[in-house]
């Protein structure tokens, strides 16, 4: 017997085609079996694609999972944002707050219907500060993105911080340094057997626009993901490590900023993150952006 299964290709925190961050969607996943996840993901060779399957439970709308082409992760902010993009035009949905399952835990996401199209906001999981990184590390870091110490922005820890999937914040003082990085791909991926985090954010506050508070490149080889054009859950977490830090000004109540990510892979694309604070603190981190869709098929795949 064929199945089959309508898959898109999505453009994600972007409205124009072929820039931001591709993702791929299956909006009727169910009957996919890990291996065959797996297999599209690779075929597909987007960073990420996310499979939507149907609720089994009255505490969520429905299930979404996300592989690289290598293996499953638990959360992707660009791949939600593209599945609950494809699964909002699919069913014409209404301005609305939905819960999907995630390896993140079960989150809300809020459509929002405007101007006849729909823009995304994904709440993120659990902040999480994880483990500074000194000593060797540390030293380890600079030298696999070939840059010199004297690189990093002063104040500004390297630490890992996660929001549901972990990375590692790396600030330094020059936008242009930042566009001309180089990486040693096989150091970051040996490095991050020890560190026990894949993603690498390189950002900078040395911004050029007036709206745009940040510019990063994100970088995770062990899993297969040379650069990421641009990462929900790499500026997700940096709001959160600049709130946490004391590294920005606010109100006590909420922090917002917009992040430009992708631009020295010619894949530009802009995220809006807003950070929830409490006595000083991050409590919750929401992300949201745009998307247009590039492409949409049907496969077929044998039972």
């Amino acid at each position: 017997m064929v199945k089959k299964y309508n898959l898109y290709q999505i453009d994600s925190f972007t409205k124009e085609k072929f820039t931001g961050n591709p993702a791929g969607v299956i909006t009727n996943a169910d009957g996919l079996t890990d291996h065959e996840m797996q297999k599209i993901a690779r075929e597909l060779n987007n960073s990420e694609t996310a499979f939507i399957f149907s609720s089994n439970s009255n505490e969520y709308d429905a299930h979404v999972r996300f592989f690289t082409p290598t293996n499953e992760v638990p959360i992707c902010g660009h791949a939600t944002i593209a599945a609950h993009y494809a699964r909002a035009v699919e069913n014409g949905l209404d301005t609305s707050r939905v819960y999907h399952k995630t390896g993140a835990g079960i989150l809300p996401v809020d459509v929002i219907k405007e101007d006849g199209d729909y823009k995304i906001v994904m709440t993120q999981g659990k902040i999480e500060f994880g483990a500074t990184i000194e000593g060797e590390n540390k030293k380890e870091i600079i030298s696999a993105l070939n840059i010199e110490n004297n690189d990093l922005l002063e104040d500004y820890e390297v630490q890992i911080v996660s929001t549901g999937h972990s990375k590692v914040m790396i600030a330094i003082k020059d936008i242009d340094t930042l566009n001309t990085l180089k990486p040693d791909y096989d150091s970051l991926s040996r490095l991050s057997k020890i560190i026990e985090c894949n993603g690498y954010y390189v950002f900078t506050v040395d911004s050029q626009d007036s709206d745009i508070l940040i510019h990063g490149r994100m970088f995770a080889p062990a899993i297969g993901i040379s650069e990421d054009p641009v990462t929900g859950n790499a500026n997700g977490p940096l709001g959160a490590y600049l709130v946490h830090h004391n590294l920005v000004k606010h109100n006590n109540s909420v922090f917002r900023f917009k992040a430009k990510q992708g631009e020295a892979i010619k894949r530009p694309g802009i995220i809006e993150v807003q950070v929830k604070i409490e006595d000083k603190e991050p409590v919750e981190v929401k992300v949201s952006g745009n998307a247009v869709i590039i492409f949409k098929s049907e496969l077929s795949l044998n039972d």
